[in-house]
């Protein structure tokens, strides 16, 4: 079995996940594409301190990016919103895989959050069919009864229909979703055969290595259900094949391919910092961030104030192919000014002023993104 260094390894994920200058050869929205297709899916959250999630993350591969870049994506039905590990922005060339899960819930192998009321879902899919496009508001009447996860009971008989494969989401209003029948929010020409388990379960680890560079068992698999057993076949097969490798980095177990391992005869840049969301696809397994940057990270605000360390709202601060430093930052949008409350340096973080000269430089341009015309810093330690 052949191995890599450390280094090696934060190389190629950060190489792997387009952290790099240069990785994405087209401009604007192509390039946003590119980076969706190259990460497989970009994570959808409603935290605002800074610019939500899915903006942040692909601003951090594509310093061109719009704001609008998504909106129009899928308008050109060039992405699609489904679940991944959590509700996110995919592809469109990859949606027949989305096709497991969504006949695995229609079943009822899989369960939702929310119970199903089949005479409620029917009636929403015939509104839908018969008006176009419309959001969970044009369901809600005056008496409407709320429940505390699923709102109305209209709104969990639109999400059931929409986990199951039967509506898409074809826009947001105010983020809001907008729902209409699948058939027709899909493109033409897209594949809609539904893959067995043997190629659904190589397309998670090949597209999780694309993505990656490396990966494990436990990776592959992360938040999947039932899928462990397909997936340890899937993998033991495309080693035997050639098509998957073995390699071991500081003694534990991992996986890759010759793709991906040609990826570290490219520089990767370390001049430049980045800011990176919380929900960046990097970072959202934490034990694999602990394993191979040594960087062990909580998004701290769903802890009580007592109980956090690092602050609200605290980004990890990527350079020199380290994850070196948290920045805990809110953006004043009406004041027009980007706080960074607290900045917290990692211990053997050397440099630190070719550092803190990089820093300001993002800093500068986060606040920018963020609509912001100022930066201030508060406690750095």
């Amino acid at each position: 079995m052949s191995s890599l260094s450390l280094p090696e390894a934060r190389k190629l994920a950060l190489l792997s996940q387009g952290l790099s200058a240069g990785a994405f050869k087209a401009a604007g929205i192509n390039k946003t594409l590119a980076a969706i297709e190259q990460l497989g899916y970009v994570q959808i959250d409603t935290l605002s301190v800074v610019q939500r999630a899915h903006h942040h993350l692909l601003w951090s591969r594509n310093p061109g990016y719009r704001l609008e870049h998504l909106d129009r994506l899928v308008e050109r039905k060039q992405v699609f919103e489904y679940w991944s590990h959590a509700a996110a922005y995919l592809p469109m060339s990859q949606y027949r895989f989305s096709l497991p899960r969504k006949a695995a819930l229609r079943t009822g192998e899989q369960n939702h959050w929310h119970r199903k009321d089949h005479q409620l879902m029917t009636q929403v899919l015939e509104r839908i069919r018969a008006e176009g496009p419309l959001m969970a508001r044009d369901f809600d009447s005056p008496g409407s009864q709320r429940h505390e996860w699923s709102g109305t009971p209209f709104k969990a008989a639109l999400q059931n229909l929409f986990m199951q494969g039967d509506l898409m989401v074809v826009a947001r209003e105010r983020f809001h979703k907008v729902y209409d029948l699948t058939e027709r929010a899909l493109p033409d020409g897209v594949d809609t055969r539904t893959p067995d388990s043997t190629e659904y379960a190589r397309f998670l680890v090949l597209s999780y290595l694309r993505a990656h560079g490396l990966g494990s068992m436990a990776e592959f698999t992360y938040l999947l259900k039932g899928v462990k057993p397909c997936v340890a076949l899937a993998v033991a097969e495309m080693v035997e094949e050639g098509i998957v490798q073995p390699v071991e980095v500081g003694g534990a177990p991992y996986f890759t391919t010759d793709l991906a391992l040609a990826l570290l005869e490219r520089r990767l840049s370390r001049k430049e910092a980045k800011i990176l969301s919380p929900f960046d696809n990097l970072l959202i397994q934490r034990k694999r961030v602990s394993a191979l940057f040594g960087f062990d990270y909580q998004l701290e605000c769903y802890l009580p104030k007592a109980k956090r360390q690092y602050g609200y709202f605290c980004l990890p601060v990527l350079w020199d192919g380290r994850l070196v430093a948290r920045a805990d930052c809110k953006a004043h949008r009406q004041q027009r000014h980007l706080e960074v409350m607290s900045l917290h340096m990692e211990q053997g973080l050397r440099r630190r002023d070719a550092f803190m000269q990089a820093l300001e430089q993002e800093l500068s341009d986060f606040a920018e993104f963020n609509h912001c015309d100022s930066v201030s810093i508060g406690q750095v330690r």
